[in-house]
Order: C-alpha cells, then sequence, then structure tokens
C-alpha cells in the first residue's frame, strides 16, 4: 500500500546510509581512497574551496595518493591545507604535483577507527528509528482522523518496520565491510 509518509520514511533512510557511508569513506584504513581528502578546503584566491575542484586527486598505488593542481601556483596552498586539516598525511611536493604517501595504521589506531565506525554505525541507527518513530506517528493520526481504517494502519506500521528491518540491516553489512577493511593488514 502506497502511503506519504511510508515514501517519505523510506527516503529519510536512505539519506542516513548515505550520511552513514560519507561519514566511513572519510576514515582512513591504511589504503589509499580519494575520499581521505574530500574534506580538505584550499584557499583559491582568497576563497575557501574544495581540494577536488582545484587539483585532479588519484591514487597512484594502495599506499600514495596523487595531487596535481590545475594551477601550479597552487602546489604551496595545496600541501599547506592538507597538512592543516590534520589527517596525519605528509604531502611530498615535486614542485608541480604532491604525492601523498598513506603510512600504515597501529594496532592501537586499528581499534580506535573501528569504535569510531561503530559509534557512525549506532548514530545511523538511531536516525532509522527516529524516522521510524515518525512515520508510525503520522499513520497513526491519518487513522485517528479517520483517513485509513485500523487495518491499513496496521499494514503500514508493518510495511515501516520491515523498511527498518532492511535499513539498519544494510548499516551492520557496511559496519562488517568496513570493521574488515581497517583490521586487515
Amino acid at each position: 500500500m502506497q502511503n506519504k509518509y511510508v515514501d517519505d520514511a523510506k527516503e529519510r533512510m536512505e539519506k542516513s546510509i548515505e550520511a552513514f557511508k560519507h561519514e566511513m569513506a572519510k576514515i582512513r584504513t591504511g589504503k589509499a581512497t580519494t575520499a581521505l581528502l574530500d574534506g580538505v578546503k584550499v584557499d583559491y584566491y582568497g576563497v575557501m574551496t574544495p581540494l577536488n575542484q582545484v587539483a585532479n586527486v588519484s591514487v597512484l598505488d594502495p599506499h600514495t595518493l596523487n595531487v596535481t593542481p590545475w594551477d601550479k601556483g597552487m602546489v604551496e596552498k595545496i600541501d599547506k591545507a592538507i597538512l592543516q586539516a590534520e589527517l596525519g598525511l605528509n604531502p611530498i611536493s615535486d614542485g608541480t604535483n604532491l604525492r601523498i604517501p598513506i603510512p600504515p595504521l597501529t594496532e592501537e589506531r586499528r581499534k580506535e577507527l573501528v569504535k569510531l565506525v561503530k559509534k557512525f554505525a549506532e548514530d545511523a541507527k538511531i536516525a532509522i528509528r527516529n524516522i521510524r518513530r515518525d512515520a508510525k506517528d503520522h499513520v497513526k493520526k491519518q487513522e485517528k482522523n479517520k483517513e485509513i481504517s485500523e487495518d491499513q494502519m496496521h499494514d503500514l506500521e508493518d510495511e515501516i518496520q520491515k523498511l527498518t528491518d532492511e535499513h539498519i540491516k544494510r548499516v551492520d553489512e557496511l559496519f562488517a565491510e568496513k570493521e574488515k577493511e581497517i583490521m586487515e593488514i
């Protein structure tokens, strides 16, 4: 049964999953990924601009990123911006490009990162459960206002619960993948 509140809940749950994925992409696993530099902003002629809008960011090998500025005069500013982002990365400049070695993670740091990812996963699950609660409240109001029958309300609540279970399962799967990726040596 179609209902605007169920559709809205599904859309919002999808956004929660996307936000969770975005948070996880920022976490360094010891492997080079361009997502590590997504949050870096560079002073581009007085305007703070995302790094990927002033340079080409690529993966050279599993342990090295390469940043090639489109404007060669930006090398120093990009170097400074990466250091200021406090990502634990130290760019090496050759004058026209920056190579960024990705240091291996210690066992202790891996465990800290898993805890952080677990917190992000819990936050995503809480968000999904809050969306479920909102959707159920709206459906109950519809039934109370005689817009839908009691049977329809129960069917919609079941549908909302199924959506919730699916999305929480996806969060758990994404967490398990990321945990495995972090803990691999």
